[in-house]
């Protein structure tokens, strides 16, 4: 049992770590309507969820980068 422990510890800290914990619980509530996703165990959910709210994000932030000019070559 304790790799499940793990998992739903580690899940729990990165979503804190980055403030997705309210993007995460509606793209979860999303799911629980979706026949997809009806059969599928919690665990499985989650990670589904997990990677879908992270990787948004990732890419969100990539786009608000912004290029300095190169003043000084």
């Amino acid at each position: 049992m304790g790799h499940w422990e793990d998992f739903w510890w580690d899940t729990h800290k990165q979503l804190e770590e980055l403030g997705l914990r309210k993007k995460f619980d509606a793209q979860l509530e999303k799911m629980r309507y979706q026949d997809k996703y009806q059969y599928m165990e919690s665990r499985e959910r989650w990670r589904y969820a997990l990677d879908k709210v992270v990787t948004a994000h990732k890419k969100n932030q990539d786009n608000h980068i912004i290029e300095r000019p190169q003043i000084f070559r």
